[in-house]
C-alpha cells in the first residue's frame, strides 16, 4: 500500500464522505473511490459499507484504521523532520504574548518541538498598551493576539485559542452581587482608555463604546498595563471586559470577576508580518493551522477572585 492510498484511507475513515476527503486532499472523487477499491482488493474485504445515506467502516476498516493511524503520524513526522532538516530549519520563533496566555501553548509548543527538534519557542511579553510595536521593530517574528487585527504591514495567521469573557468590578460595586452580568450592564460604566498606540477597533473588540442595543459606554483614566487596569478597578474608578482565562491566573484584592454570558467569544490568533517568514517561523505557523484552535476551558465555580 502507497503512502498516498493510507492517506486517502485514514482521511476517509475521519470524515465518512467522499466528497469532502477528494476535497481535502485535493483529489477527485473518482481517484478517491479508486484507491479505496484498489485496497480492498489487496486486502480481500470490505473497508467501508456504502450506501445512499451514509458511508460506515467495516469491522476490518475500524481495524485497520486503529493499526495504521499511529505508524502514519510517526512516518509523517519522520518526513517533517528531514524536510526541515534539508532546508535548515532551525532556529528559535520569537513569540509575543501577553500575562498568562504562554501557560496555554503548551499543547502547540510541544508539537512543534517534536517535529522540528532543532527549533525552538522564546515568549516576549507585550502590553495592550502598545499592542504592535514588538513586531514592527522586528523584536517578535509573531505575536498572540486577539481578533480583529487589521494593521497595514501585518496579517493574521490561524487562531489558535478561543474562550469567553468576564468582567472585572469593585468588590464594593453592586455588579458584584450578581453571578453573572450582560454586556448591557456595561451601559453608562466607564472603562480604561489604552493610550494613543493602541488602534480603537482593535481594543474596542475587548471593550466597546456602546453596548449591542447602543447604549454609551465611556472612557475613562488611561491604564497602560493590565496591573494598572486592576488597580482602577479596585478603586471602583473603572470596570473592565477580561478574557475568560484571568481567573484561572489571577487575583486581586478588591476586584471580583464576573462571567459575561453574552460577550463575544474571544479569538486568539497568530499575527505576523506580511513579508514571508523565516523558514522556522513558517514552520510554527503550519504547525499551528494543522493542529487548529483550542478553547480555554474554565467554570466560574473555580475561578478566583470572586
Amino acid at each position: 500500500m502507497e503512502l498516498r492510498d493510507i492517506e486517502i484511507f485514514l482521511t476517509l475513515a475521519e470524515e465518512l464522505h467522499f466528497r469532502r476527503t477528494a476535497e481535502r486532499l485535493h483529489l477527485s472523487q473518482a481517484r478517491v473511490s479508486q484507491s479505496i477499491r484498489q485496497q480492498e482488493r489487496r486486502l480481500g474485504g470490505a473497508l467501508f459499507e456504502r450506501s445512499t445515506r451514509a458511508v460506515t467502516l467495516t469491522p476490518l476498516g475500524q481495524r485497520l484504521r486503529d493499526d495504521l493511524s499511529p505508524c502514519y503520524a510517526q512516518i509523517r513526522a519522520a518526513l517533517d523532520r528531514a524536510a526541515a532538516a534539508a532546508r535548515g530549519c532551525c532556529g528559535t520563533v520569537r513569540l509575543g504574548a501577553m500575562g498568562a496566555l504562554p501557560s496555554e501553548l503548551g499543547w502547540l509548543i510541544e508539537t512543534y518541538h517534536a517535529r522540528y527538534p532543532e527549533c525552538r519557542v522564546e515568549f516576549l511579553e507585550f502590553h495592550f498598551s502598545d499592542p504592535f510595536g514588538k513586531l514592527r521593530t522586528g523584536e517578535a517574528d509573531v505575536q498572540l493576539m486577539w481578533m480583529p487585527v487589521q494593521e497595514p504591514g501585518l496579517r493574521c495567521g490561524p487562531v489558535v485559542l478561543t474562550e469567553g469573557r468576564v468582567l472585572a468590578v469593585a468588590e464594593d460595586s453592586s455588579l458584584a452581587l450578581r453571578s453573572s452580568v450582560s454586556m448591557e450592564d456595561l451601559a453608562g460604566q466607564t472603562v480604561p482608555d489604552p493610550g494613543p498606540r493602541v488602534p480603537g477597533a482593535w481594543f474596542q473588540a475587548m471593550c466597546p463604546n456602546r453596548t449591542p442595543s447602543g447604549e454609551p459606554i465611556y472612557a475613562g483614566p488611561q491604564a497602560r498595563t493590565f496591573h494598572e487596569v486592576l488597580a482602577l478597578v479596585a478603586a471602583g474608578r473603572i470596570v473592565c471586559p477580561l478574557n475568560g482565562h484571568v481567573p484561572r491566573y489571577y487575583s486581586y484584592p478588591g476586584v471580583a470577576l464576573l462571567p459575561i454570558h453574552d460577550a463575544p467569544l474571544t479569538e486568539w490568533a497568530l499575527v505576523l508580518p506580511e513579508s514571508a517568514p523565516a523558514p522556522h517561523t513558517q514552520a510554527f505557523i503550519d504547525t499551528a493551522n494543522e493542529l487548529g484552535a483550542r478553547r480555554i476551558e474554565g467554570h466560574p465555580a473555580d475561578w478566583a477572585g470572586r
